[in-house]
C-alpha cells in the first residue's frame, strides 16, 4: 500500500536534515512501512473484518438483483398479456395499466439497487480509509517510541516513491532499519491462536457395502 506520506516531497525531509545538521548530529533510521504495515496482525485482522463485511453488503445486493431480474419477467408478462389481441379493450386496458404500473416499480429497484451499491462503495471505503489512518497511528508511536530509544534524531520511510517513481531514500544500512523489530513489537500483541493453521475438515468415513457372496 502507499501511505500519503509517500507523497511527501523528499526536499522538505532534506531540508530539515541540512537544518538540524548545522546545530549537532543527526541520526537516522529507515523503516519499510508497506511491509510493517501488511506485516501488522491487526492489518490482516481489520482486511479480514472489511471482506466479511463486504460480503454481507455483495449478499445483500444479489437479492436485491434476483429480485430485480423477478420483476423484469413480471413486467414482460403483464405487458404481453395488455397486448393480447384476443382480449376486450377496455381489458386490455386494464392489463396495460397494471403492465405501467409494474414498470414503474422495475424502474424504481433499479434506481434503489444502483444507490445501494453506490452507499455500500462509500461506507466500505470510509471504514477502510478510518482503520487504516488508526493503525498508522499505532505504528507510528512505535516507531517514535522505539526512535527516541535509540537516540535517532529522524526517521525515513524506505518504500516511499517521490517524482517520477524514484524510492526517496536511495541506500540504507541495515543496522539502522527499524523494520524488523517494529513488526515484531508489534505482532507481540497478537492472540495466541491468531496464525494458528485452521485444522482440516475430517470427511465421515465411507460405509462399507457388504461385499456378495
Amino acid at each position: 500500500m502507499k501511505f500519503l506520506l509517500h507523497m511527501v516531497a523528499p526536499t522538505m525531509a532534506l531540508a530539515a536534515l541540512i537544518a538540524q545538521s548545522a546545530f549537532g548530529q543527526v541520526r537516522i533510521a529507515t523503516i519499510d512501512m508497506t511491509k510493517t504495515f501488511d506485516s501488522y496482525w491487526r492489518t490482516k485482522q481489520l482486511d479480514a473484518l472489511l471482506k466479511e463485511q463486504a460480503a454481507e453488503m455483495d449478499k445483500e445486493l444479489r437479492g436485491f438483483i434476483e429480485e430485480r431480474t423477478k420483476a423484469a419477467e413480471d413486467y414482460q408478462k403483464a405487458l404481453a398479456a395488455a397486448n393480447d389481441p384476443t382480449l376486450s379493450a377496455e381489458e386490455r386496458d386494464k392489463r396495460r395499466a397494471e403492465a405501467d404500473k409494474k414498470l414503474q416499480d422495475l424502474r424504481e429497484l433499479e434506481k434503489n439497487i444502483q444507490d445501494y451499491d453506490r452507499q455500500a462503495r462509500v461506507i466500505l471505503d470510509e471504514k477502510r480509509n478510518r482503520y487504516r489512518a488508526n493503525l498508522v497511528d499505532e505504528i507510528r508511536a512505535v516507531i517514535e517510541a522505539r526512535a527516541k530509544s535509540a537516540g535517532y534524531t529522524l526517521v525515513l520511510d524506505s518504500s516511499a516513491v517521490g517524482a517520477n517513481n524514484v524510492p526517496v531514500v536511495l541506500y540504507r544500512a541495515a543496522e539502522n532499519d527499524l523494520t524488523e523489530e517494529v513488526i515484531k513489537q508489534l505482532n507481540a500483541t497478537a492472540p495466541a491462536d491468531f496464525n494458528k493453521p485452521a485444522e482440516p475438515k475430517q470427511e465421515p468415513p465411507k460405509e462399507q457395502r457388504p461385499r456378495g457372496r
